[in-house]
């Protein structure tokens, strides 16, 4: 096994079973709740920047701790023996400002990996309220809950804060998601008037994360607007799963997803609309290979991402999978991701383009140097 195998491993090992922290001082730029990749922190692993569980139950339990050493630096331990050294994203500098109504930067938009700025415009949602209607693996309300973010995030704070972490840190691209409104453009509408604002600011890549609206013609707007790339999330494939899983989002079914995604794939281009499969639910690997395939036959690119326990969600002491099973996955997506020349490092912008949360761009890396 070479170096490169050996990280590809590395790496899926601890996406599964996390990291235990010996103390809060050897936390980092670490998130609990919310939307998006939650209970993480960012670790770099041979200049990867990988998302590691942290916070979760599993973690507690896990064989990787990291230890500090006497020269200052930190090595990543795995059952006793050392394996690697490890850095973290430092502290974002745009973290200490506030905006002139006093509103903490980091309750608008958070680091995420270690140069990618994030937010959650609406940070609730109309599946959110009630067992039967959220989804169960969601903590999207939370941090609101934790009084870490606010509710609305207007478009001249998104503008102003993501100015300032392009010029203070460094941020290379940008991720707005959403919860889901009341209305058929299923949160498009404020997504359009939030990366407008950005980009009248900053030059920065966006990609923009919603459900499917209703009204295709919303994705010429998104475009319009400037967003650079488009995620909906389709996250969990067999029917009857969906429904247990989102008891709400599953109205929305598979077809309607892909028919979003044939009218998608034209204004955004080859490669640029992405979709997040959340892995260890319940959903075999032939079943998320096979939809796998579907979504790169029409020019989307699956995100293929291993499920992580959130604490206070419904899911909370569901098992992580396994690193076998999702090297079952990865490892040969790699392969048909890289043979149909549909990469993460050519996304423009967000989860798929910055590929912390899945060991699946190392898999591209190693596929495409055998076919170059």
């Amino acid at each position: 096994m070479n170096q490169s195998q050996q990280m590809q491993q590395l790496i899926t090992e601890i996406q599964s079973k996390g990291v235990r922290l010996a103390s809060s001082e050897q936390e980092h730029v670490s998130r609990r709740g919310g939307a998006g990749p939650s209970d993480h922190q960012a670790m770099v692993i041979d200049g990867t920047p990988v998302m590691v569980p942290v916070h979760t139950q599993s973690a507690n339990y896990s064989p990787f701790t990291l230890s500090q050493e006497k020269d200052g630096s930190t090595k990543l331990i795995g059952e006793g023996i050392p394996i690697t050294d490890v850095t973290f994203a430092k502290d974002p500098k745009f973290y200490s400002l506030k905006t002139s109504d006093g509103t903490p930067y980091s309750h608008i938009a958070t680091l995420h990996s270690t140069d990618v700025l994030a937010t959650t415009v609406l940070q609730n949602c109309i599946r959110y309220g009630g067992i039967n209607k959220t989804c169960k693996f969601c903590s999207i309300e939370q941090s609101l809950a934790a009084g870490r973010t606010i509710a609305y995030k207007r478009p001249a704070q998104l503008a102003e804060v993501a100015k300032a972490a392009v010029e203070l840190d460094g941020v290379k691209h940008m991720v707005m998601t959403t919860g889901t409104p009341s209305t058929p453009d299923r949160g498009a509408k404020v997504l359009c008037d939030s990366v407008r604002a950005v980009k009248q600011a900053v030059d920065l890549p966006v990609q923009v994360q919603c459900e499917p609206p209703t009204d295709h013609s919303w994705f010429k707007k998104l475009k319009d607007a400037g967003a650079d790339a488009l995620g909906m999330h389709i996250e969990v494939v067999t029917p009857s799963l969906r429904k247990f899983m989102m008891p709400s989002k599953s109205q929305i079914t598979i077809d309607e997803y892909m028919d979003a995604f044939r009218a998608a794939v034209p204004i955004f281009g080859w490669g640029q609309v992405s979709t997040y499969i959340l892995a260890g639910l319940g959903d075999s690997t032939e079943d998320i290979l096979s939809l796998c395939d579907e979504l790169i036959d029409i020019g989307v690119y699956p995100f293929v991402v291993p499920f992580v326990p959130i604490r206070g969600t419904p899911l909370e002491d569901h098992k992580a999978p396994s690193a076998e099973f999702m090297r079952s996955i990865i490892e040969p997506l790699g392969a048909k991701t890289s043979a149909a020349n549909m990469l993460a490092e050519n996304v423009k912008a967000g989860c798929a383009k910055c590929g912390a949360c899945s060991s699946l761009k190392k898999y591209e890396e190693s596929h495409s140097q055998v076919l170059n």
